[in-house]
């Protein structure tokens, strides 16, 4: 009876994977923090940024290594899409766009680590440890929501707050005050919609592929026929998820330059 209460069934494992490692702040605290994701984040973060500085580091004026010869070329193809959607000083928006794409890429590339593998390290010490943590909606929302608020400091710092509270209520039907709540109405759903559409469209396509991941791996552990269906079916997800590891992260970045880029325009 006891080896049937612990079987562990298709539902326990796949919510065993999806679970965070949480920890309450204060006593009887509403506010959790998801440990794994904090953690995941800033050290993806920490390597991104050692791994542009030991380019630029050791970076020669003559012929280039291949380390040096692949972040120039990430940083002209990200200045490149910048470009053509901001036509202002890129001095901060250029260096932004790129550590976007590069921490988000390295966010998203945690999904082809087995969970199965990598959880005999994490259960060392802890019980449930998520890898991903732009499967988690906290990180998509908080970056998309760091993007919204370069994005109505720029609208200020460009227009003052005068000419933004203008924009609001006088665009884009015109200024008659009939029409002020009409333009406010329009322009607050516009505003709200932008980080739900940034965040979200993030967050689901790296569940969506967690969670495929997952299932793969019950399909393994039902029988040998099981595990090769799932062993080629996983190496062709696998193949098709670098796609969107890389697309997702390049749509995050493009829609943060397009956003910004918006916030300096006059209407």
């Amino acid at each position: 009876m006891a080896s049937e209460a612990h079987e562990i069934t298709s539902t326990t494992y796949i919510s065993h994977h999806l679970e965070f490692f949480k920890k309450s702040v204060g006593e009887g605290s509403f506010w959790t923090l998801h440990v794994d994701t904090i953690v995941m984040s800033v050290l993806l973060g920490i390597i991104g940024l050692g791994l542009l500085w030991l380019a630029s580091r050791k970076a020669t004026s003559g012929v280039p290594g291949k380390w040096q010869a692949f972040c120039e070329l990430a940083i002209d193809f990200v200045d490149g899409q910048v470009k053509d959607v901001f036509h202002g000083n890129r001095r901060f928006i250029g260096p932004l766009a790129l550590t976007v794409f590069v921490w988000v890429l390295l966010m998203n590339a945690m999904d082809f680590l087995p969970v199965d593998v990598t959880g005999k390290v994490t259960h060392a010490f802890a019980d449930r440890w998520r890898l991903v943590p732009t499967a988690d909606v906290n990180t998509t929302f908080a970056l998309a929501l760091s993007v919204f608020g370069l994005m109505i400091f720029y609208s200020i710092k460009v227009k003052g707050l005068g000419g933004w509270i203008h924009e609001l209520f006088c665009s884009p039907f015109g200024g008659n005050p009939l029409l002020w709540i009409p333009n406010f109405l329009l322009n607050i759903i516009e505003y709200l919609s932008k980080p739900l559409s940034h965040s979200l469209r993030l967050f689901g396509n790296m569940y969506a592929g967690e969670l495929i991941f997952l299932l793969l791996g019950l399909l393994a552990s039902t029988s040998i026929l099981g595990t090769l269906i799932a062993g080629i079916l996983g190496a062709g997800w696998a193949i098709f998820h670098i796609l969107i590891v890389v697309l997702q992260a390049f749509i995050f970045m493009m829609l943060t330059a397009v956003y910004l880029a918006m916030a300096h325009e006059h209407h």
